[in-house]
């Protein structure tokens, strides 16, 4: 009886038709043209596809810059996808005319791949000081975020925002900017892990890949600018002195670290005395902000009279101790410690109270 009665129902044309309709609506959603399912499916492909290409050519452009050599097995690491794919990817290259291609050993850049690379990169590391100076965004994010815009935001607005800002010259991790015209500066410096005993440098560059190097280097202060003293150098580790402060490090973490050696005949910076240091009633002059205070918060601080030259006195403290509260151009400030152990000092009086 029950399927007698199925029968009937589809022999009725208006069921048929209704039937057919139901089916159809969600056979339009994955075939309708532009805007299918399958067409954002081919969309998204295309988009990942043209992801590994530009990832491809600033790697390549990297190695080439460093000149280090490049092989099919580094840069399927690099983009972390399989040997095939990174294959299937570099013979595409190769029909765009974007690189040449003479056995796995020999993988460079023709003048268009290189030009297309410098683009990418641009906007990479105009991203990524926007992010530093414009913005409040953890500089742990800052890589991560740009490998996201890199392949989104046009030259053109890249260029307007860089202008913006005065047209920086170097990113946030000390890595030269690209010109509008497409050109670089030499590649300079040598690892702090290639350093010997006594020697003093500063510190140009901090590579931000792999993340989890980055994150160690980012947590003992180190920044672009910095001057360091090589102590110590034995069982794969090197200790050394930054602007005073003895940091020890495993030489594969030190090879992320590009420095310039400095004359020897120049003074070794001293360890700077941080603001968080002061005690209740102990009184200093303010001698400058750390280059890891950055963007809003910077201009805060400043705003608030936080700059070279400025007396301050630790003040009072919080019911839990943190934030504290500095007397400073007539006002009472409250602030983190966390920010003032970025804020270097000289000691003025050596009074205290309760």
């Amino acid at each position: 009886m029950i399927c007698h009665s199925y029968i009937l129902l589809l022999s009725d044309p208006g069921w048929t038709l209704l039937f057919g309709t139901l089916l159809l609506v969600p056979l339009a959603g994955i075939f309708w043209p532009k805007i299918g399912l399958l067409a954002f499916s081919r969309r998204s492909r295309l988009n990942r596809q043209r992801v590994w290409l530009e990832d491809a050519l600033k790697y390549l452009f990297d190695c080439e810059y460093k000149k280090v050599t490049c092989s099919l097995n580094s840069i399927a690491g690099n983009l972390h996808i399989s040997a095939d794919k990174t294959a299937k990817l570099l013979n595409r290259l190769r029909s765009m005319g974007l690189i040449t291609m003479e056995g796995e050993a020999e993988l460079q850049l023709t003048d268009a791949g290189r030009s297309y690379a410098l683009r990418i990169i641009r906007v990479h590391r105009i991203w990524e000081r926007y992010l530093a100076d414009e913005t409040g965004v953890d500089q742990m994010e800052w890589h991560g975020e740009a490998d996201l815009q890199e392949h989104q935001l046009s030259p053109s607005a890249a260029n307007q925002l860089a202008a913006r800002m005065g047209n920086p010259v170097f990113d946030p991790h000390g890595d030269p900017i690209p010109t509008i015209e497409g050109e670089m500066p030499q590649h300079r410096g040598q690892p702090l892990s290639s350093l010997e005993e006594g020697t003093v440098a500063q510190i140009i560059h901090l590579e931000d890949e792999p993340h989890t190097i980055y994150e160690q280097l980012a947590a003992l202060g180190l920044y672009p600018g910095m001057q360091v003293y090589v102590m110590d150098k034995t069982d794969g580790k090197i200790t050394f002195a930054a602007d005073g402060e003895e940091c020890i490090l495993t030489t594969l973490f030190a090879a992320s670290i590009t420095v310039e050696t400095l004359k020897t005949k120049e003074k070794i910076r001293e360890k700077q005395e941080l603001l968080s240091s002061l005690v209740l009633g102990e009184s200093a002059e303010i001698i400058s902000l750390s280059p890891n205070i950055r963007g809003q918060q910077r201009r805060r601080l400043m705003d608030l009279g936080f700059v070279p030259g400025t007396a301050i006195r630790a003040e009072l403290n919080s019911a839990g101790g943190d934030p504290r509260g500095y007397r400073i151009l007539g006002t009472t400030v409250g602030i983190r410690r966390q920010q003032a152990d970025l804020i270097y000092i000289k000691r003025t009086t050596t009074n205290k109270h309760e």
